[in-house]
């Protein structure tokens, strides 16, 4: 999408500005379905540097999530850093890849994806069933 979906960024700024957490939605990007719950950027940088850090070898790379988002350009933090541009990313939690009845990762995985790039998108978060 050359032109973000407007109502897509108003739903990822009320989110970024902390109202709620408790957004669910499922967007395709480049043909994979996602789908899960949006966090808060900050939050998201929090726990992907959690669970970086807990790892032997991916430790070092926590520090990259850890720090506070750029300021020098137009995909700066979560209200677009100094110049109050939107956001530009969705940054899903407990989120999963639908392939056929099954979500990859079982469990739920943390996701940031570009808004312009969302081809497609509804509120809720797709159950998926081995039935």
């Amino acid at each position: 999408m050359t032109n973000p979906d407007r109502l897509l960024v108003d739903i990822s700024a009320l989110v970024e500005s902390g109202q709620s957490n408790q957004m669910s939605l499922t967007v395709v990007v480049g043909g994979a379905v996602i789908t899960g719950r949006l966090a808060p950027e900050a939050v998201w940088r929090e726990r992907v540097s959690e669970v970086l850090n807990d790892s032997d070898r991916l430790g070092p790379f926590s520090a990259v999530f850890g720090a506070e988002p750029a300021t020098d350009g137009p995909d700066d933090g979560p209200e677009g850093g100094d110049r109050g541009e939107p956001p530009a990313y969705l940054h899903f939690h407990l989120a999963r890849i639908l392939q056929g009845n099954i979500g990859i990762p079982e469990t739920g995985g943390m996701y940031r994806v570009a808004i312009e790039d969302v081809s497609a998108w509804t509120v809720g978060d797709v159950s998926y069933s081995d039935h």
